[in-house]
């Protein structure tokens, strides 16, 4: 995750510092979910075929490779195909290791081994945009340095591999009838797809072209990750006690007034501007874990880890669309259409969430399941949420029952 972190920022820092056009820079980043979306339906299929040790040992050393090429070759042409390659790499190499980390939990250690498995990717993601500080982004040095990272990440993998999971067969689902049990989950786990993308990809763009250095952006995008960090648990506990659609539609409202307020005010201090970006990732970034939780409480358990696959599959198309959008807003109107961009996003979503709720009943307490902790951005094969009360817990034994190569079963988001 150091490396993965790392890799989004310096693309858009050094994308702003080659003076490379906003909407191409937004071109290049979509690429990225492009590949991610290829990498969900290609990972299954090579894990069944080779194995887990040898997919995350191929994909890892092709993602360095990518790496090393955007370090030597900058330009937008091999820039968006390399990110797209490094796309199908981070979506294989996230199935790998969250499919296997879900054949060794049981349901006595599986809320604990998720909340620290989230706490580990979070505080990669954001201890990683302080890397950015050690050499300069116009040098080949922290290209050198992720590839490192990276390529690091492959020791463990290789010279621990014992008791790999087998793979299972992956199960499908309508998106016609998913949109139809639950249309406000659908509508909204797309926006939040095109939400995060944006504040991954376009953010240290924005942050350059409002003039800020490589240090104010590592603190931009370290606050918005880390924000995320900590309301994650408070608002899904919130949520298990109330209508998830008041909760979504309370998040959005929110975001959408911080957004509005830094359209409108700035410049604004650094301290205030640091807290309100704060207060709108912290917010905006819950919105792909309640709907998918607001999703799962329309469904039989039986159905959720199909139904997860699908629902990463419309956030991430979604996603790729995000950085498109932002890019030509931004170089259409200058660096405020980053924020007034996200504003109409959540402002949007509001909007539909309370004329859902205005034409459908909650769901009962009663048939609510439990929150579940997901970031779309850094995750395509989450682990997979406690069973239901009174469903019997599969023998994780591989012997007996196949350990299933869950693609995109909901954990999560990345880049």
């Amino acid at each position: 995750m150091l490396g993965a972190g790392l890799q989004s920022t310096l693309l858009g820092v050094r994308a702003t510092i080659e003076e490379f056009p906003t909407p191409v820079t937004g071109v290049i980043m979509s690429c990225y979910y492009v590949g991610y979306l290829a990498g969900t339906l290609l990972a299954p299929q090579l894990l069944r075929r080779v194995g887990h040790v040898r997919v995350f040992a191929t994909l890892a050393a092709l993602a360095s490779i990518a790496v090393l090429i955007h370090g030597t070759w900058v330009h937008p042409i091999p820039w968006a195909v390399m990110r797209l390659l490094s796309g199908v790499c981070f979506a294989g190499i996230y199935v790998v290791a969250e499919s296997w980390l879900n054949h060794r939990a049981s349901r006595t250690n599986r809320g604990a081994l998720l909340a620290i498995y989230m706490l580990v990717l979070y505080v990669g993601l954001g201890s990683s945009q302080f890397l950015l500080v050690l050499s300069s982004p116009q040098s080949t040095a922290p290209f050198m340095l992720i590839s490192a990272l990276i390529s690091f990440a492959m020791v463990p993998i290789v010279a621990s591999a014992q008791h790999t999971p087998e793979p299972a067969k992956p199960q499908s689902v309508r998106y016609r009838d998913l949109y139809r049990d639950t249309p406000l989950g659908v509508v909204a786990v797309a926006v939040s797809g095109m939400i995060s993308s944006i504040i991954f990809s376009m953010g240290p763009v924005y942050a350059r072209l409002t003039g800020a250095g490589t240090q104010s952006v590592a603190e931009f995008m370290a606050v918005s990750i880390f924000a995320a960090v900590l309301t994650q648990y408070p608002v899904g506990r919130l949520s298990d006690r109330m209508d998830r659609r008041s909760m979504i539609a309370a998040a959005c409202t929110v975001a959408t007034l911080v957004a509005v307020s830094v359209v409108v005010f700035a410049p604004l201090p650094r301290a205030l501007f640091l807290v309100l970006t704060a207060l709108f990732s912290g917010t905006a970034l819950t919105l792909y874990s309640l709907s998918v939780s607001h999703v799962n409480d329309k469904l039989e358990p039986a159905q959720m880890v199909a139904a997860s696959s699908a629902l990463l599959r419309i956030n991430g198309t979604a996603a790729a669309l995000g950085p498109v959008l932002a890019g030509s807003l931004i170089g259409a109107f200058g660096p405020r259409a980053y924020f007034a961009t996200l504003a109409t996003l959540t402002g949007g979503l509001t909007v539909y969430d309370l004329w859902r709720k205005a034409r459908r009943s909650a769901v009962p307490r009663e048939q609510r399941g439990p929150f579940i902790h997901t970031q779309q951005i850094v995750t395509v094969a989450g682990l997979d949420p406690m069973p239901a009360a009174g469903v019997e817990e599969l023998d994780p034994n591989p012997r007996d029952v196949p350990a299933g190569v869950r693609a995109g079963a909901a954990a999560r988001s990345s880049p």
